[in-house]
């Protein structure tokens, strides 16, 4: 695990994973009044498999992240996924095509359900699920590595931001992809993930700020016991 360290500030460093499993089903359910259902489903994540990126997600630490991902979010109805490969590691609402409905382990791998949205990436998605294009899903995370027997393990560190993105260029089966944004890393600031740069931007302005506030407060102390 990696720490930003900066004038007596000690920061954890954190890396954005993004993990994409080709073969999702489409479920397409048409309702009494005509309207239609649209969902995909499918295995979102793996465990214990070393992936093409070299990286291994030990089961425990999925089982514990999911449960955390289905409390906060998929049974709070705000489980959000986006179409295509964000640039970041939060959730963009004008993005928003779907959202994960269900999530949980079978055997090594953690089937999820997601619902297509009537939003206008949504709309783009059941268009395209119509025509028959082939789309996958990319689980979108945080966290470290422990590199060790030649891969890449992630840490009990991770964090989950979303369980699946609809992506048009998935890998091959049961093989992960980089996201575009692996190679930046992210530091948590005051419960936000911000790039590590500009953190550290943030804590010497803080720091300055600090400074200048303090020297101000004094010069007006003083002034007030010249008056005394």
């Amino acid at each position: 695990m990696r720490t930003l360290h900066h004038r007596g500030y000690e920061m954890q460093v954190v890396k954005l994973f993004s993990e994409a499993v080709e073969e999702v089903q489409y479920i397409c359910e048409e309702k009494e009044s005509g309207d239609k259902n649209y969902k995909i489903r499918g295995v979102f994540m793996q465990a214990d498999i070393k992936n093409r990126n070299g990286r291994v997600y030990p089961m425990e630490v999925l089982e514990k992240e999911v449960q955390r991902y289905n409390k906060k979010f998929i049974n709070e109805n705000r489980a959000y996924g986006e179409l295509g490969h964000p640039d970041g590691p939060t959730v963009n609402l004008e993005r928003v095509s779907h959202m994960v409905t269900e999530l949980y382990p079978d055997g090594k791998n953690f089937i999820g359900e997601a619902k297509i949205l009537k939003t206008p990436m949504g709309e783009i998605v059941k268009n395209l699920m119509d025509e028959g294009a082939k789309l996958g899903v990319s689980s979108r995370g945080m966290g470290s590595l422990d590199q060790r027997n030649g891969a890449n393990y992630v840490r009990d560190d991770f964090y989950l931001a979303t369980a699946a993105d609809i992506v048009a260029d998935p890998s091959a089966p049961n093989a992960f992809v980089e996201g575009v944004m692996e190679g930046k890393e992210w530091v948590w600031n005051h419960g936000a993930l911000v790039e590590a740069h500009l953190a550290k931007l943030k804590k010497e302005f803080d720091v300055k700020e600090h400074k200048r506030q303090t020297n101000k407060e004094a010069l007006e102390f003083a002034k007030f016991l010249k008056m005394l």
